[in-house]
């Protein structure tokens, strides 16, 4: 079996970036940083995540930093204006997290929403 998938645990780094497609779908882009080591160590990623459809239209609605992202890799091509052949690099979201708001008000995952009654 082949899988494609990816997860980022990160801070969105600004508002998403919302328009339609030419059939009315909607597409959100939003750009999430990672960032590993510590100190003077310490490196910061930034990856561009695209949302398509009702997932897009609830991240463009709800997005706060901290999101859970999960998703597949995808890789694309194409040339720009000086004729210059492009690679890019984005993960195609799948599923999103919601992560609890900077502001201190109330937002909690599918998994808080649950039954009080489990032991863990």
């Amino acid at each position: 079996m082949n899988v494609n998938k990816a997860i980022l645990v990160g801070r969105v780094g600004a508002d998403p970036i919302v328009r339609e497609t030419s059939k009315g779908d909607t597409v959100c882009n939003v750009s999430l940083a990672t960032n590993s080591g510590y100190g003077d160590n310490e490196k910061v990623d930034w990856h561009k995540i695209t949302f398509f459809g009702k997932l897009a239209d609830t991240v463009n609605e709800y997005v706060t930093k901290g999101q859970h992202v999960e998703g597949r890799i995808a890789y694309s091509k194409y040339t720009d204006k000086e004729g210059n052949e492009r690679h890019g690099t984005s993960i195609i979201a799948g599923m999103m997290q919601m992560g609890s708001r900077q502001n201190g008000g109330a937002s909690a995952s599918a998994s808080e929403e649950e039954d009080d009654s489990l032991p863990f």
